[in-house]
C-alpha cells in the first residue's frame, strides 16, 4: 500500500514536470470541474455532512456549498491577474534593467483536511493550489467518512484525476502520507496533530500552512444592542455546527454587573432559535462521534463546573446531541478554559472590561477575537492590544466569508493563511526575475579593486546619485 502511494506522489511529479498542471486554461478547467460538483451534487453532498455531523441543510449550502462556489468564481475570476508577473522597481545600480516577481507552482502538495466542515475544509485549499497550478493529493478526514467516500468517488469525475487525487484513510494512512516528500503540507485540525505534521515537514524541509484552533474569547461592553449581540453570538457558536467550529466563540468576557442581562438575552434568543427542548430541533447539529461527545460531558460534569451550568444541561447519548449550555463564572483553571469545540459556552465576569484584555492576553493567541461594544475608544485598544489571527467587531465568525481577507492563526492558533489570493500564494513560490542587458557596465564593481572603485561604491550603495552615474558611466576610467 505504501508503495502505491509512492508511486502515486511520483506519477503527479512525472505529470506536473511535464507541465501539465501549468497552463490557464488546465487551472481554470479544473475549477470550473469543482464548481460543477459543488452545484449538480448538492443533494448529495447535503445528505452526506447530515450522515456525519447531523447538519442542517441550510448551514450545509451556506457554510460550505456556497462557499465552495464562492472560492471558485472568485479565482477564475481573478486567475489571470493572480498569474501575471508583477513589475517593480528596478535599482539606478543595475541600469538598463527591468525587475518582475514571477508566481511559480511550488510543485506535489498535500491539503489533510478537518471533520467539522469536511466539504469546505477540503475543498477551499485544493481549490487555490490549483489555481497555482499544482498537483493535488487530497486527504480528507476519516472522521467524516461519508464526505471523505463521497470525495473520493465524485472528485475523480470533476476534474483531472491523473493531477488531483483524493487518498483515504485513517492515522495509519496519514502517516504513511507525510514520511514523503511533499511541496507543501496544508494541514486542518488540532494543535497535537499540527506539530507531528510539522515534526514531519522538517525532515524534509517542507514548508506548510497550519489551520488550527485555540480558544476564541467575546468580549461583551454594556454599550451595545443587546438583542443583536446575544442573536450574533449564537449563531457564531451554535449555528456553526453547534461549537464545532474552530471560529466559534469559545468563551465570554464581559462585567459582573452586565451579565444577568447578557444571560437573559441568550436564553431568549436560544429558545427562540432552537424551541423549548433543542434536542428535538432539526437544526442543531449533532456532535460528530461518542469519543468527542464523552469529551464534552466529561467537561460538563466536572466536578469544578458542574455546579456553574446556568442554562441548558440536557443531553441525549443515543442521539449524540448537547443543548447549548451556558456556565457562569467557571474557574480559569478548570478543564473548561482550555479549547471546548462543542455546545458548551462559559461565561467569565471581571469588575472593569478592560481588566479581559489582560486575561485574553494571558492565554495562547486565539484564531479569532470578537468584540462587541459602541466604543470606538474601546474597540482602536481592543485592536491594537488583542494578538489574534482574525478579529471581528460586533459579529462573529463571518470574516471567514470575505476573500479579501487572510484566514488563518498566530502562534499556537496556527501559521500561513489562505482564502481568495492568500491561498493562491500560499501554494506558490514568488520568483524574483532581474532582466538586463549587456550595456551599463560598472567598471568599480569588478577587480582589481582600488580606493577610487571603492569610493564610487560605497556612494552608490549609500544611494548618492553622482556616484550611481559615475558608476553606470564606467569611472573610474582606465582601471
Amino acid at each position: 500500500m505504501e508503495e502505491s502511494r509512492a508511486a502515486a506522489v511520483q506519477e503527479l511529479r512525472a505529470r506536473f514536470a511535464a507541465g501539465q498542471t501549468r497552463p490557464t486554461e488546465w487551472r481554470a478547467k479544473q475549477l470550473r470541474g469543482v464548481l460543477r460538483m459543488a452545484t449538480e451534487m448538492e443533494a448529495e453532498i447535503c445528505d452526506a455532512l447530515h450522515a456525519d455531523v447531523g447538519k442542517p441543510k441550510t448551514e450545509a449550502h451556506v457554510h460550505e456549498i456556497s462557499l465552495v462556489k464562492s472560492s471558485c468564481l472568485f479565482a477564475l475570476k481573478n486567475l489571470k491577474k493572480w498569474m501575471k508577473p508583477k513589475k517593480v522597481h528596478a535599482r539606478l545600480m543595475t541600469f538598463p534593467s527591468t525587475a518582475r516577481i514571477a508566481k511559480e507552482p511550488l510543485g506535489v502538495v498535500l491539503v489533510i483536511s478537518a471533520w467539522n466542515y469536511p466539504l469546505l475544509l477540503s475543498l477551499d485549499p485544493v481549490i487555490g493550489a490549483i489555481a497555482a497550478g499544482n498537483a493535488v493529493v487530497l486527504k480528507p478526514s476519516e472522521v467524516a467518512p461519508a464526505t471523505s467516500s463521497l470525495l473520493a468517488e465524485l472528485l475523480p469525475r470533476y476534474v483531472d484525476s491523473t493531477c488531483i487525487k483524493v487518498v483515504e484513510g485513517g492515522v495509519s494512512e496519514t502517516t504513511a502520507l507525510l514520511e514523503l516528500k511533499w511541496d507543501k503540507i496544508f494541514y486542518t485540525g488540532n494543535s497535537k496533530v499540527g506539530r507531528i505534521v510539522m515534526a514531519s515537514a522538517a525532515k524534509h524541509l517542507t514548508p506548510v500552512v497550519l489551520e488550527l484552533g485555540g480558544k476564541c474569547p467575546v468580549v461583551v461592553d454594556s454599550n451595545v444592542n443587546l438583542h443583536v449581540t446575544a442573536k450574533r453570538i449564537a449563531a457564531g457558536k451554535w449555528g456553526c455546527n453547534n461549537g464545532q467550529a474552530c471560529i466559534a466563540p469559545d468563551f465570554i468576557i464581559t462585567t459582573e454587573s452586565f451579565a444577568p442581562k447578557l444571560l437573559e438575552a441568550l436564553k431568549k434568543v436560544l429558545e427562540k432559535f432552537y424551541g423549548k427542548d433543542p434536542l428535538l430541533s432539526a437544526d442543531l447539529s449533532r456532535v460528530v462521534n461518542p469519543n468527542h461527545f464523552n469529551r464534552l460531558l466529561d467537561l460538563m460534569d466536572d466536578e469544578m463546573v458542574s455546579n456553574k451550568i446556568v442554562f441548558g444541561g440536557q443531553r441525549d447519548e443515543q442521539k449524540l446531541k448537547i443543548a447549548p449550555t451556558i456556565f457562569l463564572d467557571v474557574p480559569l483553571d478548570s478543564a473548561m478554559m482550555e479549547e471546548i469545540f462543542g455546545p458548551l459556552l462559559p461565561i467569565i465576569t471581571v469588575d472593569k472590561i478592560h481588566e479581559s484584555f489582560g486575561l485574553i492576553n494571558s492565554m495562547t493567541k486565539p484564531l479569532a477575537a470578537y468584540l462587541f461594544t459602541r466604543d470606538s475608544k474601546l474597540q482602536k485598544q481592543f485592536e491594537s492590544t488583542i494578538s489574534a489571527g482574525g478579529m471581528l467587531l460586533n459579529d462573529t465568525s463571518v470574516h471567514l466569508t470575505n476573500p479579501h481577507l487572510p484566514f488563518g492563526g498566530v502562534g499556537e492558533s496556527g501559521t500561513g493563511s489562505y482564502h481568495g489570493r492568500f491561498t493562491f500564494d500560499a501554494f506558490s513560490h514568488g520568483k524574483a526575475v532581474l532582466h538586463r542587458g549587456f550595456g551599463g557596465e560598472a567598471k568599480a564593481r569588478y577587480p582589481p579593486y582600488s580606493s577610487a572603485k571603492l569610493k564610487i561604491l560605497k556612494g552608490a550603495l549609500a544611494g548618492k546619485l553622482g556616484a550611481m552615474i559615475q558608476a553606470i558611466l564606467g569611472f573610474p576610467r582606465g582601471k
